[in-house]
């Protein structure tokens, strides 16, 4: 008497069990989502002055533009400069050590320049700088 091997319990056992991928793949979404920094960016290309003392900056929390045409961009929206307090503001609730770089066209006016940094003054807000680009 002939004893047929059982080929339907064979095939079960050869499967590849996925669940540790998956849980390895799941683990290291999640590293890279907690780990990855948001900076805000203003949204429009400024075409930034050279400076010969320039020097490389820590990447600040909000990034407000000033266009040679006058305009005045944060988080890819155009405000008024009546405007910028109350942005900050909103910004600053979510995070209390807000740090602001202002990056002004070459051929925008140093009055709104200056108007956008006394608003920023105004509000207490320490960690300030004005974008250059390198001589060179």
């Amino acid at each position: 008497m002939a004893v047929r091997p059982n080929f339907e319990m064979q095939e079960d056992e050869s499967g590849i069990d996925m669940t540790p991928m998956l849980d390895i793949v799941f683990i290291m979404l999640i590293f890279f989502i907690v780990t990855t920094t948001f900076v805000r960016d203003a949204g429009v290309e400024i075409n930034r002055p050279q400076a010969q003392s320039a020097e490389p900056v820590k990447a600040q929390g909000a990034r407000i533009a000033i266009t040679a045409d006058g305009e005045i961009w944060l988080d890819k929206q155009q405000l008024d400069i009546r405007m910028v307090r109350p942005a900050l503001e909103r910004l600053r609730a979510d995070e209390p050590n807000l740090g602001v770089l202002i990056q002004a066209d070459k051929d925008a006016g140093t009055g709104l320049l200056i108007e956008v940094l006394d608003v920023i003054n105004l509000m207490g807000i320490e960690q300030v700088a004005v974008a250059t680009r390198e001589d060179g």
